[in-house]
């Protein structure tokens, strides 16, 4: 060692690292996802993070995986929308303190790091921890662009408004990144809780529950990784030493998939889950047809085509789209809001729902605490045209220049339409409006998509199943008569639920 490392290393300043833990996946988009930094160009709106080294290959920058992963263990542990402690919530000094206490000690600061606040003898001091996960950038592969309009539609008129229309582009379901990180644990740290909580966080990539990149609540970026390949080095072991010093930066092979990711890393403890949702999955008939209207394409016969999208598997299905089904939510939840209370109850009740409506910068941006997934239409027929006319109001004959054909995707009586909803921290209020959605939807009352008018986008209920906690809900559709099963009460829908939505919102 020269003098100069002799003068400015120091061993009980170094991180004193005894092993690593290398883990890698392959993550595959599930639905179509964005990934940007908020740029636009002359093309599109909303353009895509790409690799600068040549411009199209995809980007999936470590710090989103890394704050996804992080939120994610912070809902298992705490809850939904668990927020960080603030001295202003509390009556007194103590109680802050305490709350404090409990996210230095929790899981989440284990493994990203944190601040804290330490007090010895009357004494102040701020902490601060790096996190012990390394989390790299992934480039995709296997990546094909797709690109979506948006527009908003006047709640009046339910027309778009003027200026308000704007596209997105994508990247296509079936997209792969590979994802490695690596979990450094020193002297002193307490290596069962580290590989607990990574356990608890890449189960949220394995059993789907993490979405990445913009608008993941309302359909896009769902991801999912399948197998896991797992190697550790104990830096006590001059052979595993050697090995990472000359093999770690490399891809693990094959050989190093595991089955199961708490087995492989000998985590024990049963996992913690403090999460609340009210989930609702139900299937619906197809009765017509449905218009979603697509960006043309140019092998297209038709002037206006239902929207398909490339599946994980590579097939190109017709779908219904998260943000199409959620408009088509938020709307009716607010019509049945304000028929039956105020509109000052009704307006705060939906927007705690659905998110604000941003009004300039006087309003505080807020998540929807309803997330909706994209969904595949099966066995629809998506390779019909219709042609259709303007009529003429005062002479009762075609107007000239206005034939038009369409191609929406029709039902048949095998053709059906799986929702997917699930609602973070639901009060009871919350499930009774979800109830009352649901009903419109199941009795064709609540169409999707375009031309409502002329039929299209009415669906009729098969089966739903409710889920809250430990109680579900089991509804299917024969002839015409609802059967319940389950261990949930029908009454309990009815006294409980819908009850407490009359009561919040009614006058």
């Amino acid at each position: 060692m020269s003098e100069w490392q002799k003068a400015h290393w120091h061993p009980e300043q170094s991180r004193r690292i005894v092993a690593r833990i290398v883990v890698e996946g392959d993550l595959t988009l599930q639905s179509p996802a964005h990934f940007g930094n908020g740029d636009q160009d002359d093309l599109t709106d909303m353009p895509l993070l790409t690799d600068l080294r040549d411009g199209k290959t995809p980007l999936l920058p470590g710090a989103s995986v890394a704050g996804a992963l992080r939120s994610f263990l912070r809902t298992c542990e705490q809850g939904y929308l668990a927020g960080v402690p603030r001295y202003d919530d509390f009556a007194d000094p103590a109680g802050f303190r305490a709350a404090q206490q409990r996210e230095w000690n929790s899981l989440e600061r284990q493994l990203f790091g944190g601040f804290g606040i330490e007090e010895t003898g009357g004494e102040r001091r701020q902490l601060s921890e790096q996190s012990s996960l390394i989390v790299e950038d992934a480039f995709g592969r296997h990546h094909h662009i797709e690109r979506r309009h948006g527009v908003k539609l006047d709640k009046a008129t339910r027309t778009a408004e003027d200026k308000k229309l704007f596209d997105t582009q994508l990247w296509a379901a079936g997209t792969t990144f590979p994802l490695r990180l690596e979990l450094v644990i020193r002297h002193g740290d307490d290596a069962n809780a580290l590989k607990q909580a990574l356990v608890i966080a890449l189960g949220g990539f394995s059993d789907g529950h993490i979405t990445l990149g913009a608008r993941k609540r309302r359909g896009y970026g769902a991801v999912q990784v399948t197998q896991w390949r797992v190697r550790q080095y104990d830096l006590h072991n001059p052979q595993h030493l050697c090995d990472w010093l000359e093999n770690g930066p490399e891809s693990l092979p094959h050989n190093t998939a595991v089955a199961d990711l708490p087995t492989a890393l000998d985590v024990t403890q049963p996992l913690i889950d403090a999460r609340r949702a009210f989930h609702l999955r139900a299937t619906f008939a197809l009765d017509g047809s449905l218009l979603i209207r697509a960006e043309g394409r140019s092998s297209s016969v038709a002037d206006f085509v239902h929207l398909q999208a490339r599946q994980a598997d590579g097939q190109e299905m017709p779908i219904l789209s998260g943000t199409s089904l959620a408009g088509a939510l938020r709307a009716r939840a607010a019509k049945i809001a304000n028929t039956i209370g105020t509109p000052e109850r009704a307006k705060a009740m939906i927007d705690r729902l659905f998110g604000p409506e941003m009004d300039g910068a006087r309003t505080t941006p807020k998540a929807s605490r309803l997330l909706v997934r994209e969904t595949a239409i099966d066995r629809g027929v998506a390779d019909l045209v219709q042609n259709r006319v303007s009529i003429d109001r005062f002479t009762g004959g075609a107007r000239d220049t206005a034939l038009f054909n369409e191609q929406p995707v029709w039902g048949k009586p095998e053709t059906t339409i799986t929702m997917d909803l699930r609602l973070l921290n639901p009060k009871d209020a919350d499930v009774g409006l979800l109830l009352l959605l649901l009903k419109d939807l199941w009795t064709g009352d609540l169409p999707l998509g375009g031309e409502s008018s002329v039929g299209r986008g009415r669906l009729k209920g098969k089966e739903a199943t409710l889920t809250l906690g430990e109680t579900v809900w089991q509804i299917e559709d024969d002839n015409g008569r609802l059967q319940f099963s389950g261990n949930g009460s029908q009454a309990e829908l009815q006294d409980k639920y819908l009850q407490a939505f009359l009561e919040e919102v009614g006058q």
